[in-house]
């Protein structure tokens, strides 16, 4: 009997333990806190790993050097204020540098073309009053080295002196040549100025740039080459403009200094044949009035 008891003690100690044990391992299987610590830490650990690799992405598109368009009107808009200063100084210099020389090319095209004219028309006159009916209206400085001729000889009226009517004129003709001089070289002192500065105009600007992107490299704390090269070139520019701006003007100055000299030879030609006509009226003036002396004598 008591055997029987054990037995059945033993039978229901082991199924009570049975569903126990099966419950355990059930519950360990299901509970998240015991069977899902792997699957709890990958999500947390995953947006971390994602934000580094986002900074060291941003790090490394941070220190790649900015790929710049060197064009010169970007390098103009990109340059500090004193360089496009510099710039548009230098820009405009050149805009009246070759203002003056169509100016100038067509004046003295015109009147080296008119006073060759003159000189034809006159070639054959005898007398000032015939020398001025040939040319008319014409504008020239001819006619004003006739007309000063002419009233010369008419406020010198009753001078016997020749010599003294000739050397009047003569003053008159130089101060007519001096006019003349300075009006046809107006402008040159413009062109041999830019021609002048011009190229130490773009120094400055170049030194001012370098000064500024060597000022950016210490601050940039780099040597890369893509760094430094748009403001090295942003301040070379300047240097090409002044270079551009200087070479016309000097050429154009130099070959002004050619053609208004050639001008000038005609001015003196023309001054020489209104004081040939001059002495020849006051020639004839002496022989007419020796002619009437003469005949008043015979009479």
């Amino acid at each position: 009997m008591f055997r029987t008891i054990l037995k059945v003690a033993v039978v229901l100690t082991f199924v009570s333990m049975g569903p126990v044990t099966f419950a355990q391992q059930n519950t360990a299987g299901s509970d998240p806190k015991v069977s899902a610590p792997a699957p709890a830490v990958q999500p947390a650990a995953a947006p971390a790993t994602l934000v580094a690799a986002d900074n060291a992405a941003a790090d490394a598109k941070a220190s790649k050097p900015i790929l710049r368009e060197l064009s010169p009107w970007s390098m103009f808009l990109s340059a500090d204020i004193i360089v496009k200063a510099v710039m548009i100084g230098l820009a405009f210099a050149s805009l009246v540098t070759w203002t003056v020389f169509i100016a100038k090319m067509v004046e003295l095209t015109v009147v080296q073309r008119r006073l060759r004219g003159a000189l034809r028309k006159i070639a054959d006159s005898r007398s000032l009053a015939e020398a001025q009916f040939a040319l008319g209206s014409s504008g020239t400085i001819l006619s004003r080295f006739l007309a000063a001729a002419m009233r010369e000889a008419r406020l010198s009226a009753g001078i016997s002196s020749d010599t003294g009517v000739k050397e009047r004129a003569a003053s008159s003709f130089a101060e007519i040549v001096r006019a003349e001089s300075r009006r046809i070289r107006l402008g040159m002192g413009v062109l041999a100025t830019i021609g002048a500065t011009s190229p130490f105009v773009g120094l400055f600007g170049t030194v001012w740039g370098i000064m500024n992107s060597f000022i950016g490299i210490s601050k940039s704390q780099t040597t890369n080459l893509a760094v430094v090269a748009p403001g090295i070139a942003e301040a070379l520019l300047a240097t090409a403009i002044g270079l551009v701006a200087a070479i016309p003007a000097v050429i154009i100055y130099n070959h002004f200094a050619r053609l208004t000299k050639a001008y000038l030879e005609l001015v003196s030609r023309s001054s020489g044949a209104a004081g040939r006509l001059l002495s020849r009226d006051l020639d004839r003036t002496h022989v007419s009035s020796h002619g009437r002396v003469s005949s008043h004598a015979a009479e």
